[in-house]
């Protein structure tokens, strides 16, 4: 990196920014995976690129990123990012539940996919432990881009990204597990086997020993998460409310992932595996979903740096040297995998279709393997040479993970179009199956909540006010913490799939924010709000609120309604009259809206609340 204080010290920030920038709208626009876009852009701002044309052109200096080592320690950081955000779509409930397809499919994998690649490995003149390093090495999959991709995709909370992430976290728990094998490996190596050829257990010792700092690290980050983290993001939404300590709150999540990271590192294990620690804990509380929110734009930032450095990885000199070995290793460790993983899920009874997917997508190498492979040639158990060759196979595998979802979806798409016997709504589930959300969870929001519970309708709340949230928790309601009036936090409350909104707050101000935030990414979704008065009944119907109920008028007819039982009305005669108010009221305030000749009636939207038969 140019030195001084020209600005050549920030010109790789520079580059790679512009490049984002450049790529992502364009390959979005072309309907191609921005992956594929950041990854053709390390080859091009690599080394191989535009670098190679700066001696005829030295301008293109400016273009290129010099330093890529610095590029590796921030996607490093892009990874733990991830999964911080994998943990916090999880919780240690969630992960218990999915302990067969962990510690089951995700370990027989590891297995059946090591052996497969030692024999291809031995097969081609590797020795038994070179050929082991390879094996494990190459028998991970890549968690920052599949998780991305499928993402990306809408897989993930499908059957396929349930499977697909089970097998991925168990090979993130096993990097740890490897490298101390590599290190058996190699001790074993230099010490021998004893002269009458048995093998000395001695030097297993001090690798196994590297365990206990490691098991040591998480249990303290467990401990220590479970002890902090509640009580810090609860003095930050504390801030927050109070109109102070916006930028605290995205400072505090940041520092959980690099605090975490970091712990980890220090205990001997992946600085991914810590950030997915913290973020099961923080799955746990009420701020999860506004965590989220916070921590997305980094993430995405952080993960685009991984993919550029992955291409700039990539030596387009050595596989012009030997194509038909990289491409066809690429091809062959790609296939193999594939069928093992297929074969193996088949084997652990997932279905068909799910099993097809999963292995398309984990079927080319990982991002882990390169630290595998590289402590493989530190230690002098693997060759540099042959070694060298199969990281560049690894790359180029790690390239078609885009592709090969694209593959899996029209695969898919064609099942389904060969199974007549499913009907859309199996399929696709329907909105009857969603919650409602509730904004707002004071005294009005609690007793909406209580009603909902009492006729079987689920809901989740959110509320702005950390201890309104806490005490609410403390009653085992579904409760969260956040703003609500950003469409990215209602999405995170899985606004998708909602029955119904109902805005409860007492503040007008909020009530029309929340309502235009929700009307905008969703407009026939079924939205009651609370207004203030009469005015403000109008102008949320103007809105696009589906009901609008002021508080001035409810009160008026619930004084009416009890004054005419008290005076001797009938009680049904009462009801009538009051509902037949009612509706005179409703029809006032939409007919007082400016477009109300083209607005949808809304008795029409109020069926989506509906208890279902």
């Amino acid at each position: 990196m140019a030195a001084g204080h020209g600005g050549g010290e920030y010109k790789d920030l520079v580059v790679f920014l512009a490049a984002a920038g450049v790529v992502v709208p364009l390959f979005n626009r072309l309907k191609i995976s921005p992956i594929l876009g950041f990854l053709a852009a390390g080859v091009l701002l690599g080394p191989d690129g535009l670098a190679r044309l700066a001696s005829t052109a030295p301008w293109l200096a400016w273009l290129t990123i010099d330093d890529a080592a610095q590029i590796r320690a921030l996607s490093e950081l892009g990874v733990a990012f991830l999964l911080f955000m994998i943990g916090l779509e999880l919780s240690w409930e969630r992960l218990r539940a999915m302990r067969r397809l962990v510690f089951g499919l995700g370990m027989t994998q590891m297995a059946v996919c090591t052996a497969g690649l030692m024999v291809l490995f031995m097969a081609m003149g590797q020795p038994l432990v070179s050929a082991a390093v390879l094996g494990m090495g190459l028998a991970l999959s890549s968690t920052a881009v599949v998780m991305p991709v499928m993402a990306e995709r809408g897989r993930l909370t499908g059957p396929a990204g349930r499977t697909t992430f089970a097998v991925l976290l168990a090979q993130d728990l096993a990097v740890a597990p490897i490298l101390i094998t590599v290190t058996v490996l190699a001790a074993t190596a230099l010490a021998g086997a004893t002269p009458a050829g048995e093998f000395d257990p001695s030097v297993l010792r001090p690798a196994l020993l590297t365990l206990i700092p490691a098991a040591v690290g998480l249990a303290l980050i467990v401990v220590v998460g479970r002890l902090v983290l509640r009580p810090m993001f609860r003095s930050v939404a504390r801030a927050r409310a109070r109109g102070q300590g916006q930028e605290m709150f995205v400072a505090a999540s940041l520092l959980v992932v690099v605090a975490s990271g970091v712990a980890a590192q220090a205990a001997g294990v992946s600085m991914s595996l810590g950030a997915l620690v913290a973020g099961l804990l923080l799955a746990e509380t009420e701020f999860r979903r506004e965590v989220e929110v916070s921590i997305e734009p980094f993430k995405g930032l952080l993960l685009g740096v991984f993919f550029v450095g992955v291409g700039i990885g990539l030596d387009l000199d050595a596989v012009a040297a030997n194509p038909g070995l990289v491409l066809g290793l690429a091809l062959g460790i790609t296939v193999l995998k594939a069928g093992l993983i297929y074969l193996s899920a088949r084997a652990w009874k997932v279905r068909n279709r799910t099993a097809l997917e999963t292995a398309l997508v984990l079927g080319p190498a990982g991002e882990f393997a390169f630290v595998i492979l590289g402590a493989g040639m530190v230690e002098g158990i693997a060759s540099p040479a042959f070694t060298g060759t199969v990281m560049l196979a690894a790359t180029i595998s790690i390239f078609t993970i885009p592709l090969m979802a694209m593959l899996a979806d029209r695969l898919m798409e064609k099942a389904v179009r060969d199974a007549p016997e499913l009907t859309p709504e199996a399929i696709t589930p329907g909105p009857a199956e969603g919650k409602v959300l509730i904004v707002g969870y004071g005294r009005v929001g609690r007793l909406v909540g209580d009603l909902l519970n009492e006729h079987g309708q689920g809901f989740l709340a959110v509320d702005s006010d950390p201890s309104v949230v806490s005490k609410a928790r403390s009653e085992g309601a579904d409760v969260s913490w956040g703003d609500a009036s950003r469409v990215e936090f209602l999405q995170k409350c899985d606004l998708d799939h909602a029955r119904a909104v109902v805005v409860t707050m007492d503040a007008p101000g909020k009530v029309d924010e929340v309502v235009r935030s929700v009307r905008a990414a969703h407009p026939d979704l079924c939205l009651i709000a609370r207004a203030r008065d009469e005015k403000h009944a109008v102008r949320l119907y103007e809105l696009g609120a589906t009901d609008a109920v002021p508080e001035t008028t409810e009160a008026s007819l619930q004084l009416a309604e009890n004054t005419l039982v008290d005076v001797g009305v009938p009680m049904g005669l009462v009801l009538a009259s009051i509902h037949e108010r009612r509706d005179v009221f409703r029809r006032a305030f939409q007919e007082a809206r400016p477009e109300a000749g083209r607005a949808r009636p809304a008795r029409a939207l109020r069926t989506r609340v509906r208890p279902a038969s």
